[in-house]
């Protein structure tokens, strides 16, 4: 294993931007800054032995201080939306930051989004970087203030995200608070195994082992029910490229799956497959539910290398907890108490067939 750490720029407040590069013996390697958390490439193999980033990004700091689409980035305190920016917990109403908003013919509809515009994905983090023969990564550790974005509780978090020997990227989040909070943590990492700016994920094969799925609103709010996938445009129990049904669906895939497995039980949620390259991610989670997103809203959106990004051109696998879970009370809670530690771990575990 091998740990490189470079210069990525400065931030917004003149603080130096880190970058650590992870590489092991197959020269499958990832780099991650300390602003954002923030995944910025992951190079691996395809048949062929060539060397491709699989994930879309940006090469500046800049863009990464503008990144509406949360590229690669560490999200929280909680991952996905919340209705209107509200919740009420032990009795008293909180209101966070609404930084999603759209129209529904004449009616404004706001949300709030992985955490708000002052989320995990715009701090800069204390890292600790680790390297052995096995295993080499980064810890980031950060504590958010009580109130900040509209939370109740200071929160103290440590995210590890690390690469083994065995082609596995694994993160691992924990966090403390001293007042109850909602916290479900994820990372946004745009992925297509073809490789970064290769074209449109419709004909990667993705199969998930997830029986029910939410139904969402007008609003992108799941609304409350618990619906089987039934053998529809929702279904991915069975392998299937993830164009092949999509001209059921309005734009494309957002949608919330949850795990057959019981949370907190280590298990394989899912997995994605591209055909000219031959890699394989499988993706093992203690979490309960993963977000399937089709990268929708994407428009000419300038990457890396001068390549052009659009709608399609990736997809992300998000394991969270429900959205809106802290106002639907038969959701999992995601409610953290003093006292308790919240851990979980998702790892993407890479081969070649």
């Amino acid at each position: 294993m091998d740990i490189k750490i470079s210069e990525f720029g400065s931030g917004l407040s003149g603080n130096e931007i880190k970058s650590f590069t992870i590489t092991n013996s197959e020269r499958t390697s990832f780099s991650l800054i300390n602003f954002g958390g923030i995944l910025t490439s992951f190079r691996m193999k395809n048949s062929n032995n060539k060397i491709e980033n699989v994930i879309l990004g940006f090469e500046n700091i800049e863009k990464y201080i503008d990144n509406p689409h949360y590229f690669g980035a560490t999200i929280g305190r909680f991952s996905n939306r919340i209705a209107s920016g509200r919740f009420s917990l032990n009795g008293k109403v909180y209101t966070l930051e609404c930084n999603e908003e759209f129209q529904i013919e004449n009616k404004t509809v706001k949300n709030h989004e992985h955490g708000g515009s002052k989320g995990f994905h715009t701090k800069i983090w204390n890292t600790e970087p680790f390297c052995d023969e096995l295993t080499a990564g980064v810890c980031l550790r950060n504590t958010f203030l009580d109130r900040e974005s509209g939370y109740p509780g200071n929160l103290e978090v440590s995210i590890t995200i690390s690469l083994n020997e065995s082609n596995e990227l694994i993160f691992d989040y924990n966090a403390k608070t001293d007042i109850p909070t909602p916290v479900s943590m994820t990372n946004h990492a745009y992925w297509n195994l073809e490789g970064a700016g290769s074209g449109s994920i419709l004909n990667h094969e993705l199969r998930l082992n997830c029986s029910t799925y939410l139904p969402l609103g007008e609003d992108l709010i799941p609304t409350g029910e618990i619906k089987n996938v039934d053998d529809g445009p929702m279904d991915f129990r069975t392998p299937k490229k993830i164009g092949r049904d999509m001209k059921m669906l309005d734009i494309g895939y957002d949608h919330c799956y949850i795990a057959d497995s019981e949370i907190g039980e280590l298990s394989n949620i899912a997995r994605l497959s591209a055909f000219e390259s031959g890699r394989i991610m499988e993706v093992l989670t203690t979490m309960p539910a993963v977000q399937v997103y089709t990268a929708n809203y994407l428009d000419g959106i300038v990457g890396a290398d001068n390549v052009v990004f659009n709608r399609h051109d990736a997809v992300c696998l998000e394991t969270e907890y429900y959205p809106d879970s802290v106002n639907q009370s038969h959701f999992p809670s995601v409610i953290l108490d003093p006292g308790v530690n919240y851990h979980h771990s998702t790892i993407h575990k890479f081969t070649i067939k």
